[in-house]
Order: C-alpha cells, then structure tokens, then sequence
C-alpha cells in the first residue's frame, strides 16, 4: 500500500509521502492502517482510505479497516530523499526538512526551482494546484512552480 500513489501527487506513493503510519492487527485482530493526512479535510482522503481498503481486501484482509490519525500530525518531515526527489523532478519543489522541533521558519529565495535549480525564487500566490501546495516564481528562468506547503 506504501507504494500507491497520492491522488493529488500522483508521482509519489503513500510510502514517500509518508501518510502510512502503522499497519497492525487491531484489538480485534483485524488488520489495521493508520493514516496522517496531510491536512485537515484533505479532499483526497476518502480516495486514499479506498484504495488502501482495495489492497487489504485484495491481500486477503476484506474486514481490514483503515484509521485516520491527527496525532502525532503529519509533517513534511515525513517525505522520504526519494519521495522528495520524484516531486522536484516533476516541478514540484518540496520544502527542506525542518528537522528540530519549532517553527518553519519562511525565507524569501531559499527555495530552488526544480527547472533551472536558481534560488532567485519569489511568492507568487498562496494558493496552487491543491491546499497543501502554493505557487511560486523563479526570477532566473521566469517559470512559475509549485511548492509543496511546509508545515
């Protein structure tokens, strides 16, 4: 199930993106699937949560169940190196790691463009393709990307 791709991010499974939490048997025994979404009433989640319903059945679990998980939250932290690399070489630029714990801090230019890999990039609008991406532009090659929102 790791390796099914995100509706919204087709290019990168659940695996890289890393919404899968654990998979074990429940109190009862039945398989279970904890997923993170990305956000809060993420459009994609019932599709995520049916295609997830899909494998179990498919590998001999059909009373499998799927539970979403708010916390400990989703970050984008959890993207792996390969997950991160898929969505820059589709134009999708994800933020660096946060790694310690506190706030993101936002610097203008400090993210490259996944076209010509300038850091001369620049807001251009909060909202992009889906909630959890912005947009931005590049003042180098003038291509406007979107920028997977850190949180």
């Amino acid at each position: 199930m790791e390796a099914l791709p995100d509706p919204e991010l087709p290019m990168i499974g659940l695996g890289d993106l890393g919404v899968i939490g654990s998979v074990a048997p429940g109190a009862d025994g039945n398989l279970e699937v904890e997923v993170m979404p990305t956000y809060l009433g993420c459009p994609a989640l019932p599709a995520i949560v049916a295609a997830i319903e899909e494998v179990l059945a498919a590998g001999g679990h059909p009373d499998g169940r799927v539970r979403q998980v708010l916390a400990p939250a989703w970050t984008t932290d959890r993207i792996t190196a390969a997950g991160r690399a898929e969505l820059a070489a589709h134009g999708i630029a994800p933020p660096a790691p946060a790694g310690a714990d506190g706030p993101v801090l936002v610097q203008l230019g400090k993210v490259p463009c996944p076209h010509c890999g300038s850091r001369a990039t620049r807001p251009h609008s909060a909202f992009g393709p889906s909630r959890c991406q912005s947009m931005l532009r590049c003042t180098a090659c003038h291509e406007l990307f979107p920028h997977l929102t850190a949180l």
